[in-house]
């Protein structure tokens, strides 16, 4: 399958997002304990969270698994697929898909330390081996 007719999950909301990360860090989890994860520093209630958890069901990125009178939600989606997704969208939508123009404009407005450059030019040096 090329690039052009890659299928991409359907988009995660930010508040989504929190959710999935709680998911990527313990699975399985019930939706109260994905709430006392979450929720809490969000000022979400349980139900918000469980509207949450019935959107990323919807969009195929979570299973359930009934466990007696609640369910147990897990990730379908990996993290690493997710990041990989989105950054290839950011690229797109930002930089014309080009992420050496994600670079340049990282340097020209000083987001990268010295660390985060000698990271880069490892990696690179790596991926051209």
């Amino acid at each position: 399958m090329s690039s052009a007719e890659e299928v991409r999950p359907e988009r995660i909301s930010e508040a989504e997002h929190a959710v999935m990360e709680a998911l990527w860090g313990q699975a399985p989890l019930t939706a109260a304990e994905v709430a006392d994860k979450v929720g809490h520093d969000r000022g979400w209630s349980l139900a918000t969270v469980k509207t949450l958890l019935s959107r990323l069901v919807a969009k195929q990125a979570v299973a359930t698994q009934p466990d007696g009178r609640r369910f147990l939600y897990s990730p379908l989606l990996e993290r690493a697929d997710y990041v990989g997704t989105e950054s290839k969208r950011l690229v797109e939508r930002l930089f014309g898909g080009r992420p050496a123009t994600l670079f340049a404009h990282l340097a020209e407005s000083e987001a990268l330390t010295e660390s985060d450059l000698s990271e880069i030019e490892a990696l690179l040096k790596e991926m051209r081996k």
